[in-house]
């Protein structure tokens, strides 16, 4: 497949255009990540772009080319959450309109940033794709210029951008690992730096629920998913675009898939140990480095591509991630309903230093035996370890326990 729409020259130029408007994001040395994997992992900040995430990037570098009719009919999109607030913020800065189709299941914060940022919000359908037709529908009706997330060549190439400032910043970069959605931001780093450093491996990352570039990739043709099913909402694509698809084909050297537990993991420990907040198509890249999907060569810079995360979203992440690694532990066990059996429990978790969130205490439930009570008791732990010796200590004192 020869389709390659989008040169370095053309990156170059988008740089240019956007020079002033967008940060040049860090790229920081995870002294953290590196240990772990053995390599040099730098952390691309992307997360702390204008808007929480690199679409800006495209999103301005097209709405700059347009023509000024095409400005006047005001611009549209389909965006699960990333590019609409780029979109929206771009439009702003230009003075012109813009209509956003998200998903009905995007996360509220992405919702409620894009008509923050001055753009009507209209929510259709289930993923990206779904909102992407109604968002063409609406085009026909009304004239709009169509916005494309990522499959224009100037939107690859104000992706691409990303790409110039690792090697600015990191000239003997060894690898750049990106997440994987219709394909925008790989294709554009990919076009920029394989011309500049051929030598330098390009990955890519999908959700294992999202997998349509992956499976394109191993084709080498063109491949869609019927759903697009993963917590990464940002690259929950089932088409991939046949512009980035093209890039891809030819210059990256390998696409990978990590599933939700994995993304889920990278978020929980670039927040803990980072003081990173990255939602999870910007932790895919992080994810697979360290479930050794990429090989841990030299310097890896590892695209976190969005920050814009539900809060709430990240409390279910903390609160399984606790109870994956044993810090966050539900037991029961039977007392004896007299006076004091239930201060006797809790003196013997409070000896071994372990913290109470939550006691449940209940004599006439089903199956208790009559003069006993179940308790249930939500504990937090330092380590799976730590509630071995828990449960070790409760059962020499006479209890019997059962893990939740």
């Amino acid at each position: 497949m020869d389709n390659i729409t989008v040169t370095l020259d053309d990156v170059k130029k988008a740089q240019a255009a956007l020079a002033g408007l967008v940060h040049h994001t860090p790229l920081d040395r995870s002294h953290t990540f590196s240990a772990m994997v053995g390599c040099e992992v730098y952390l691309k900040l992307e997360n702390l772009q204008k808007t929480g995430s690199f679409k800006i990037r495209g999103a301005y570098n097209k709405i700059h080319s347009l023509t000024d009719d095409e400005k006047r009919r005001g611009v549209i999109a389909a965006s699960a959450g990333n590019h609409a607030q780029g979109v929206a913020f771009a439009a702003r800065l230009a003075g012109i309109r813009a209509t956003i189709v998200m998903p009905e299941v995007a996360p509220l914060a992405k919702i409620m940033a894009t008509r923050g940022y001055g753009a009507e919000v209209l929510l259709a359908g289930a993923v990206y794709d779904e909102a992407f037709q109604k968002a063409k529908q609406v085009q026909a009706e009304k004239g709009q210029t169509f916005i494309h997330a990522f499959n224009d060549p100037a939107v690859i190439a104000g992706q691409g951008t990303v790409g110039l400032e690792i090697l600015h910043d990191l000239d003997d970069v060894s690898a750049i690992v990106a997440p994987i959605g219709g394909g925008g931001l790989i294709a554009g780093i990919a076009a920029a730096v394989k011309e500049l450093a051929p030598h330098v491996k390009i990955y890519g990352v999908q959700a294992q629920g999202a997998s349509a570039v992956y499976m394109s990739k191993q084709a080498h043709e063109l491949k869609t998913t019927p759903d697009a099913v993963t917590m990464a909402d940002g690259i929950a694509v089932k088409v991939p675009g046949d512009l980035t698809f093209a890039i891809i084909d030819k210059y990256v050297d390998d696409v990978v898939v990590v599933d939700d537990e994995a993304t889920a993991g990278a978020i929980l420990m670039l927040l803990e140990r980072a003081k990173l907040m990255v939602e999870g198509a910007g932790a895919v890249s992080l994810a697979a480095v360290l479930h050794g999907k990429i090989p841990a060569k030299g310097k890896v810079a590892c695209i976190l591509s969005g920050g814009n995360i539900d809060v709430n979203f990240i409390s279910r992440i903390i609160e399984r991630g606790l109870v994956k690694a044993g810090r966050r532990v539900k037991m029961t066990t039977l007392v004896l309903d007299r006076p004091g059996e239930l201060q006797r429990l809790l003196a013997i978790i409070a000896r071994s230093r372990a913290n109470v969130i939550h006691v449940y205490h209940d004599r006439v439930a089903r199956n208790v035996p009559l003069g006993q009570a179940v308790v249930e008791l939500s504990l937090e732990t330092r380590d799976a370890l730590h509630t071995d010796e828990i449960l070790a200590n409760l059962r020499r004192e006479g209890y019997t326990v059962n893990l939740l």
